[in-house]
């Protein structure tokens, strides 16, 4: 077992360092070292660690773990983007409608008040048909 012990900075506490180059317990259930992850980079892609140094495997490992994360949270990202295409389409066409439905409104307010004024006007027009009506009657009524 070889053991170093160092300290980064004056600031920060001292931080031992340890490996053996006899245990490889660590070694025995390393995955696959042929592992690739398409959606990194080729210079940040796992480089497979040395086999006779436990740190090193841990790191292999680590690096793996964080390869994986990346590729699922690239995949969460996707699937929100998506869902971000979507809504915003959705919003277009809420908004769509909801100038549509402003439209109508206004059509209805301008109609029901011409409705109003030809209501108004018909009225207006029958009572004057039967002044009209009363007077003839009585004009040609020789009694």
């Amino acid at each position: 077992m070889i053991t170093s012990t160092r300290r980064v900075s004056p600031d920060k506490s001292e931080v031992r360092i340890a490996f053996s180059l006899d245990d490889t317990s660590d070694v025995k259930d390393v995955d696959d070292l042929s592992q690739t992850f398409p959606d990194l980079e080729q210079r940040l892609q796992p480089v497979p660690p040395c086999m006779s140094l436990r740190e090193s495997v841990q790191v292999y490992k680590e690096h793996c773990r964080m390869a994986r994360e990346f590729h699922h949270v690239k995949q969460e990202i996707s699937v929100l983007e998506e869902r971000k295409r979507k809504l915003l389409a959705e919003l277009v066409e809420d908004e769509k409608v909801a100038v549509e439905i402003v439209r109508l409104e206004e059509e209805f307010q301008r109609l029901t008040e011409e409705n109003r004024t030809l209501v108004t006007l018909h009225s207006e027009r029958r009572q004057q048909l039967e002044r009209l009506c009363l007077a003839n009657q009585t004009s040609q009524d020789p009694s």
